[in-house]
């Protein structure tokens, strides 16, 4: 690939499941790409499979100079550039060196959300999926919530899987 002195590393929204085909087309543009996939069962009626799923759906990354833009953003499926304050948000490169080394190695590894503690959760599986609350703690394993009657000033805490919550 080749790559112009003063390009960065960007996050490219795509239309849904459109991500290899993004990075299909920036590879064939000479456009250095990056997506990030994880092996997963996919079920058909006949059949099983495993496939290689994007590892953050709806995103591809890209490295190229602003200036050069107009290339990305006529692929097919490239909803826009991920910007922040209307101007294109680089991505610091070590972000995704770590990505891909995550990738490229024999660990095991899921997706997960990015949640720290004091922010709204709700459960996604278990005998409390869909009860929202205060995340407290959490490590690799558990999470602790609060859940709350703030007309009486009362609260009640919990302790579930961590792999369970979601922002909400």
């Amino acid at each position: 690939m080749n790559t112009p002195a003063g390009a960065q590393w960007f996050a490219i929204w795509t239309r849904s499941r459109h991500e290899q085909m993004v990075r299909d087309q920036l590879a064939r543009k000479q456009i250095d790409a990056f997506l990030p996939t994880m092996p997963r069962w996919s079920r058909w009626k006949d059949r099983k499979k495993k496939i290689d799923w994007p590892l953050f759906p709806g995103y591809c990354f890209a490295r190229f100079d602003l200036q050069d833009a107009l290339p990305i953003l006529k692929c097919v499926g490239v909803v826009n550039i991920v910007s922040f304050d209307g101007k294109p948000a680089p991505i610091p490169e070590n972000e995704l060196d770590s990505i891909r080394l995550l990738v490229g190695s024999e660990l095991q590894y899921d997706p997960c959300p990015m949640i720290h503690e004091g922010m709204m959760v709700e459960v996604t599986h278990g005998p409390l999926k869909g009860v929202v609350g205060r995340l407290m703690r959490k490590d690799a394993l558990k999470a602790r919530l609060v859940l709350s009657v703030n007309l009486i000033g009362q609260a009640v805490s919990v302790e579930v899987d961590a792999g369970d919550v979601k922002a909400y």
